[in-house]
Order: C-alpha cells, then structure tokens, then sequence
C-alpha cells in the first residue's frame, strides 16, 4: 500500500509542475492580486497525503501543527480554530468565563480597540454584551498609538483588543504596560503580522491573548483557519473548552479516559460519575479544524521565513518607487518595528486634484488589484453605528481612512516585475494630474 501511495504522490507532483507551466505576467493583462496563497507541490501533496489517510477530523497533524506553532510564536500553548473570526471570538470570550472568578468580563464592561479595523476584532466584544470604545488611528501607521488608549481608559475598562494593522507593529511594549498598570488583559489580533517584530519581540508576545489567521490571504494559509495562543494555562484551558462544544473533558477525538477518573466526577447538580465526556462548563461552539488544514499549515510553516523576506521586500521596493510623489501618504513602520508586510497601504491626500477612486479605478482597469483599509470607522457603518459604544476623542483619523485610504499587495506570489508595474502605473497616474 505505501508503495502505492508514493506512485500517487509522484503523480501529484508531476501534475503540480505541468499545472504551473507557461505562466508569464504581461502588464495590464495578468490579474496583480492585492493578497493570495502561495502553495508549491509540496504543500499539494500534503494535502493528498492526509486526504488518503482520509483525516477529516482534527487529530494528530491538528497537535503537531499546534505545538510547532506555539514554539514558533513563543507561545506555551495554541489551539486551532476554523478561522481567524473565531480565534478573536474565542480569546475575548475565554476572558468571561466563571472560572476567573471576579477577574472575569460581565456584560457592560469595556473594551478598548480601533475604529478602523476589521470588523471581527470588534464583533467579539459585542457578542459578548461588552462595549468597545473606539480610539483613532494615525496615518501613516494606520495603529492606535498608547497614548490614545490611554485616554480611553475608564472606570469600567476592562480590557484592549487591536490588531497590528496591515503587519505594522502597534507600540505593543507601551499597550502591555498600560494594561499592566491598569490591570487589563491584552487581546493582541496578530492575524496580518505573523513574523512582525517590535522591540525585537514578535508580535503576538506582548499581549495576554494572541489570535492568527490562515485564511487564503494571510502569511500561512491552511484554507480556512485559525489559532489562539496564550502562555495563561488557565485561559488555555477556557479557549479548548470554549471551542470543543464546552465540554469540561479534555480528551482529543477519539480518545477516553485520559484523566484516568472519566467516570469519577460529580459536577453541578448532575449524578456522581457522569460521563466526562458529556460534562459542559461552558457555553461554547464547535469551532475546531481538521488535520486536512493542519496538514497543509505544516508544510506552510516551514516556508514562513522566506515568506516573511518575500513581503519586506516587496514594500520595501513600493516604497523605494513611490517616494517623492506629490499627493500620497505614504505608509511607515511604527518606530522600533520590523513589519512583515501585510499589505502596502496608501493614503490619497484629501486636498489632491484627484481622488481615491479615481487613482484606484485606474488601477483596477489594468488589473492592479485594490482593497479597502478594512471598513475604514467602523462607527458608520449599519451593523455598528447603533450598537453600544463609545468614543474617546474624535475620529478624524479614521473618517480620512474611509474616505481616501487603499492598500496593494506585497504577497510573496507578487514578482519584482508586477511591482514596478505597480510602481510605474501610479507614477504615470499622479504625472498626468499635474
């Protein structure tokens, strides 16, 4: 049989080969996606591989991948998710849980975060009947700086929830000392700077939660997917809880009686010796993956540094190109910071002779792809504008963002070629508005 399993994965590496033949960029016909996946044979047959061993569940590879990555991210502890949407809504629901006795979150508390984000770092907080309270953003960084978190601080905070935006760094050394010092717990969204690093530490060590994507667009893609790391055993335990149904046993799929006691407990008003296994502590969902994902996350794993330099150097020479030009703010890594890229975002300046769909219209029609600095103040829009909140200072920042902010890829799949087509297209735009 595993002779005849190594003829079939030869077979998927020739057809990967012959699948990527004759794929030349010719400007302004080839689609310059602004994200995407970058996946070789290796990762092809990863995924073939767990497919005939028909692992449709989360196993093994799920516990390999989870304790390569904790070490990667120097994490002691990482649970896989179905997507980074349900990382963040597991992190800032482990921080209710009875099981912090009077350190837990109650309806009404609140929540620092950002009003130009991605709407799933915010969506927790009111999931959980909690209340953000938005603080703007600066250009040129597009983060929140600890100073304006600061001032957003109130008696009933509780918590900071933000993302490192775009792969750009918040000044997450001062955010941890400000929540030290106001005793909150820190949710660092790490799903856009996996490989960042600020003061020399990775994103995603600073806070008391750290949440990952591997959506198609990410740094590492598993298809769908998502993690939540924590050196905190104990909110480690509440993530596995909350994501495995609720359910107290910590036994894997599959397996029975790891605790050597599964029909040794008595808990709540149920009857002594009831199954563990069917024992609920928490509400929770069923928001595991498979070792299908997991078995392509680990082959992706393994290329995360090249992955890393691929996407520095694509903004790097973005922004070596487009340096000088009237009419553009151009993006900066946050001071101290080494940014592993997520994207390569642009700020038209709102007195410029033209505007920002104009110049994005223009590179979309030579297929320059775009994107939205994510929902730009997230207070305008229908699902929020009415749901409780508050804000601390105005949003000016944030209303520019919405207005006149896009981004373009840095992707590892980009060549040097597509970039300076980038470059040169919105050179010749800005040229022709002189």
């Amino acid at each position: 049989m595993s002779e005849r399993v190594e003829r079939i994965l030869d077979e998927v590496r020739k057809y990967h080969q012959d699948s990527q033949e004759g794929r030349g960029f010719i400007p302004g016909v080839t689609e310059i996606w602004p994200s995407g996946a970058v996946l070789d044979e290796e990762d092809r047959v990863a995924l073939v591989r767990a497919a005939l061993e028909m692992r449709i569940a989360a196993g093994k590879l799920s516990r390999k991948f989870e304790s390569a990555f904790a070490r990667r991210m120097k994490r002691r502890k990482a649970h896989l998710t179905n997507s980074g949407s349900s990382a963040n809504l597991l992190a800032l629901s482990s921080l209710t849980s009875h099981l912090l006795g009077d350190r837990r979150l109650r309806p009404g508390d609140e929540v620092v975060t950002v009003a130009a984000s991605f709407p799933t770092t915010v969506n927790p907080i009111l999931q959980n009947g909690l209340v953000p309270v938005y603080v703007d953003v600066e250009l040129g960084t597009y983060n929140a700086t600890a100073e304006r978190v600061a001032e957003a601080i109130g008696p009933r905070t509780r918590a900071i929830m933000m993302a490192h935006t775009l792969g750009n760094p918040f000044e997450a050394t001062e955010m941890a000392r400000l929540a030290q010092d106001h005793d909150l717990v820190l949710i660092e969204d790490t799903c856009d700077a996996v490989g960042s690093t600020y003061d020399g530490r990775p994103a995603g060590t600073f806070g008391d939660l750290t949440t990952v994507s591997f959506y198609p667009a990410h740094h590492l893609t598993m298809g769908e997917g998502g993690c939540v790391l924590t050196s905190n055993l104990v909110l480690a335990r509440i993530v596995e809880s909350l994501r495995d149904w609720g359910r107290d046993c910590w036994c894997e799929p599959g397996e029975s009686d790891t605790c050597r006691k599964r029909f040794g407990y008595q808990m709540g008003t149920l009857p002594a010796g009831y199954d563990h296994k069917y024992i609920f502590s928490h509400v929770g969902y069923n928001l595991k993956s498979t070792d299908l994902q997991a078995a392509l996350g680990l082959t992706q794993l393994d290329k995360l540094d090249a992955f890393c330099s691929a996407r520095r150097s694509n903004w790097r020479r973005l922004r070596e190109g487009l340096d000088g030009l009237p009419w553009l703010i151009l993006p900066e890594a946050t001071p101290r910071s080494d940014p592993s890229w997520f994207g390569f975002v642009l700020t038209v300046d709102p007195r410029a002779p033209f505007s920002r769909a104009e110049l994005v219209d223009f590179l979309e029609s030579r297929k320059i792809g775009t994107r939205r600095l994510f929902a730009g103040n997230l207070t305008r829009h229908p699902a929020h504008a009415e749901a409780p909140h508050r804000v601390c200072g105005d949003l000016a920042n944030s209303d520019i963002v919405t207005e006149h902010t896009f981004w373009v890829g840095v992707y590892p799949g980009l060549t040097e070629e597509m970039i300076d087509f980038m470059v040169s297209s919105i050179t010749e735009f800005i040229g022709s508005h002189r």
